[in-house]
């Protein structure tokens, strides 16, 4: 079942790359949009038939692909990553039906982001250290051509930034797990908590510090953020969505996955500086937040505060600490996917994102008022406002990090308290006061435009009001996560 994720954005990308016949834009974007939709119904129909109490792996395969380097096509999906699929799967068919129906090189692209679609799912499913990093691997090239086609004025300097770092990653995190199958002794590359176990305590913090800077770079985290800003101001809303939505998950995930999972020992010896590091991004992000002008910069800024609250989580490794930092990957998927869209809608009417040019755009008669609401009801759920996801997510955080970093949390209690101020300004100089009179001819926001803010809006509500929905999903796999040495030690005596 799991493979076919995989390979049908493979083949709807094959499909649309060298379709013979030539057809208008509009075509390939119905195509893309018909495999997208499959995808989703597809996970949906996984996701019923997931067993939710269960914290085992599930829909398991493993095919034995090349021998001599112990390499095995081995997928399962459990309670960590499930939501993260789920995510992905949505958040790929919003991306294509936001995309502009009169784009250039409609095939490429639309190929582009079904072959990005098929990598992030490999990296989810893989249950393959080697595996998963070719599915890592395989995710920078579609992003690298989406940035560097489609971007904006700069978008060469930022694709190739983009790819610089994300190649370093890459390496760091290859040269991780390779030393970890050469230094225990293993003969395959599947992943295996046994294998690192065994491992003397010098020796796992040796290999999980450039496992560690290698996620840190994809999540990102401060110092290695600078890519992040400059990728998300050159790239398309779409390109933004998934980038900001999916693809720095990758980085938390397998922290989580690899880093907890696999060598705990030395993640509880490095937490507090972890922890330290989580505040310090926090911080960071968000007081870099406040002084941006480009109301996109504010949006990756915050990005970068609030993915460090997931680092927090992970260093805190508690079991509600962990499940906190799942909710968290969520909560900031749907509401950066969300912000990002309507920043893109109002650029795409008003020709600008300057926070200083743009003011009075909840003008009902002359301005965007139903965009401006959504702008704001999305601003609230990323300030934590009560009812809605980021607020479940952000106290889960923080009252499982608490206990272990007390000093690190109310310092990232700080940081989100500094997302309304930040927020605020942009909300306070872009939508309120008088329309600036050069925006006098803003054109109509059409209700397709607005349709996919209002399915984000609603289940960043919905699991606001009822977060068990989500929970239940992790809850049962974390406190696996984490209990798992001592079952892990017995099985190998």
């Amino acid at each position: 079942m799991l493979s076919a994720l995989i390979v049908i954005p493979l083949i709807g990308a094959i499909l649309i790359a060298f379709l013979p016949v030539q057809k208008e834009d509009k075509f390939y974007r119905s195509l893309a949009l018909v495999f997208a939709s499959i995808l989703f119904i597809y996970t949906l129909r996984i996701a019923f038939q997931f067993e939710i109490s269960n914290p085992q792996m599930q829909f398991i395969e493993y095919i034995p692909w090349i021998a001599d380097i112990g390499l095995n096509y081995h997928l399962g999906v459990d309670g960590l990553s499930f939501p993260l699929v789920l995510l992905n799967s949505l958040l790929t068919l919003i991306a294509i039906y936001s995309s502009d129906k009169t784009v250039e090189r409609s095939r490429f692209y639309y190929a582009l982001i079904l072959i990005l679609n098929a990598g992030v799912f490999g990296a989810f499913l893989a249950q393959d250290l080697l595996l998963f990093f070719l599915f890592y691997e395989l995710e920078i090239i579609p992003l690298y051509f989406l940035i560097a086609i489609w971007g904006g004025s700069k978008r060469g300097y930022a694709a190739m930034k983009f790819l610089l770092y994300t190649t370093i990653s890459g390496f760091l995190v290859l040269g991780s797990f390779l030393g970890l199958i050469l230094l225990s002794g293993a003969s395959t590359f599947d992943y295996d908590p046994l294998n690192s176990q065994a491992l003397p305590l010098s020796t796992q913090i040796l290999l999980l510090v450039p496992l560690l800077v290698g996620l840190g770079i994809k999540i990102p985290i401060f110092p290695f953020h600078t890519w992040l800003p400059d990728a998300h101001v050159e790239a398309s809303t779409p390109v933004s969505v998934l980038l900001a939505g999916v693809l720095l998950k990758l980085g938390t995930y397998g922290l989580l996955r690899f880093g907890v999972g696999l060598f705990l020992d030395a993640w509880t010896y490095i937490a507090p500086w972890l922890a330290t590091l989580a505040a310090i991004s926090a911080l960071y992000g968000a007081s870099c937040a406040i002084v941006q002008k480009d109301m996109k910069k504010v949006v990756a800024y915050s990005s970068i505060a609030h993915m460090a609250y997931i680092l927090l989580a992970a260093a805190a490794s508690t079991p509600l600490s962990i499940t906190a930092a799942t909710f968290q990957m969520v909560s900031h998927g749907l509401i950066s996917a969300m912000l990002f869209l309507l920043v893109g809608v109002v650029y795409q009417k008003t020709g600008s994102r300057d926070v200083d040019f743009l003011r009075g755009l909840l003008n009902p008669q002359r301005g965007l008022p139903i965009t401006g609401s959504l702008i704001i009801l999305g601003v609230m759920a990323s300030a934590g406002i009560p009812g809605m996801v980021g607020f479940i997510a952000e106290f889960l955080v923080f009252r499982g990090s608490f206990p272990i970093f007390p000093v690190q949390t109310l310092l990232c209690l700080v940081g989100s308290g500094l997302t309304a101020v930040y927020f605020l300004l942009m909300v306070n100089k872009v939508f309120f006061g008088r329309l600036n009179p050069e925006l006098s001819q803003i054109p109509k926001v059409l209700w397709s435009e607005r349709f996919p803010a209002f399915i984000l809006a609603v289940l960043i509500v919905i699991l606001g009001l009822q977060p068990s929905w989500m929970v239940r999903w992790s809850e049962p796999q974390t406190v696996l996560l984490l209990t798992g040495q001592s079952k892990l030690e017995a099985k190998a005596n």
